[in-house]
């Protein structure tokens, strides 16, 4: 009998040590963030690595793609987390939350918004830099024709040019179906530039020539903290209205405004299962919206790395991010900024 007792215990111990780099590799395995292109995006995701690194200790990386990717992946837990999620706008994001498949956590940017923009010395001159109105009368996408010409495409003079996002971007769909929608496809081009810095690149610098420019952007963004631009009038929303124009495939799309932005942070459900305490921290996340436009325009026109960036963000305003984390985790993050 009791070499028998030894016996077991021996097996007891020796399944115990078995076990142990195991659960330590459950323990270490990093929790994998989207890569996101855009610079909100990018600079909030290094925001939320640092804390969830440095405070919480757990290790994490990041995966690339673009934004249909990155909600498949996250359906699919390759991807645990994207940082800033406009949650509800893609369909494939819709039927992986219906599925309890992802969760949107949080209301982490108050105000955030989106639309067609042109610089407001397009519409109303620019006395000190002497650049006259081109077109006083723009208020609305329903007055886009007619001011093709101001917009004219240098490789379709024919055409005005409309700057969309990049492909593979879910507002790159809704803009494609907006301009069917709003009779403009044989008036202007539907231009997609290779990516978000691409974007901002040749938006920014039409502005700073005094060229006009028509063109699809969002806040919170540098291009907000840093010009002024005028939002082009579109149709009231409309529920039905907005699944035509969210749907790549659907013939007869309908003009609508956008649908309200609700920017969150996306999980997938089994992170939601094994990280209780991230999710917590991750549902009180509130980010101001003019010190985030203030902070992205100086990152922009510093060209800073957005880690860096996060570090002083960090460093700088702690009446923002302590609100968000036990006094415990805040004193951890201190500690290492």
């Amino acid at each position: 009998m009791t070499s028998i007792k030894h016996l077991l215990g021996s097996t007891v111990l020796a399944l115990g040590i078995l076990s142990q780099p195991v659960l330590a590799a459950e323990k270490t395995a990093p929790i994998h963030f989207g890569d996101i292109t855009w610079e909100s995006g990018s600079l909030i995701t290094e925001i939320l690595r640092t804390i969830v690194e440095k405070g919480y200790g757990y290790p994490t990386d990041t995966l690339p793609g673009s934004t249909v990717s990155l909600e498949a992946a996250l359906a699919k837990d390759d991807v645990q987390v994207i940082g800033e999620e406009w949650a509800g706008r893609s369909p494939a994001w819709i039927k992986a939350q219906s599925e309890g498949k992802v969760f949107g956590l949080g209301d982490t940017v108050k105000g955030a918004t989106e639309g067609w923009w042109v610089p407001e010395y397009v519409i109303k001159g620019d006395p000190e830099r002497g650049i006259k109105a081109v077109a006083p009368d723009l208020k609305s996408v329903a007055d886009l024709p007619k001011y093709k010409d101001v917009f004219r495409d240098p490789e379709s003079p024919k055409q005005g040019r409309f700057l969309n996002s990049p492909t593979g971007w879910t507002s790159e769909i809704v803009n494609t179906q907006k301009l069917k929608a709003y009779g403009l496809t044989d008036s202007y081009v539907n231009f997609r530039t290779g990516s978000g810095a691409a974007l901002d690149a040749e938006v920014s610098s039409s502005i700073r020539r005094g060229k006009p420019v028509l063109f699809y952007y969002w806040s919170p963004t540098p291009l907000l903290g840093r010009f002024k631009l005028v939002k082009l009038e579109e149709p009231p929303f409309d529920a039905e209205a907005w699944k035509t124009l969210s749907d790549a495939n659907n013939p007869n799309p309908k003009g609508s405004r956008s649908l309200d932005a609700h920017l969150a942070i996306g999980v997938s459900a089994p992170f939601h299962a094994k990280y209780p305490d991230l999710v917590a921290f991750f549902e009180k996340v509130d980010l101001p919206i003019d010190l985030l436009n203030k902070t992205l325009g100086q990152m922009s026109e510093k060209r800073l790395e957005p880690h860096a960036v996060a570090q002083s963000f960090l460093r700088d305003h702690p009446e923002v991010w302590t609100a968000w984390v036990p006094a415990d985790v805040a004193t951890k993050v201190k500690s290492s900024l």
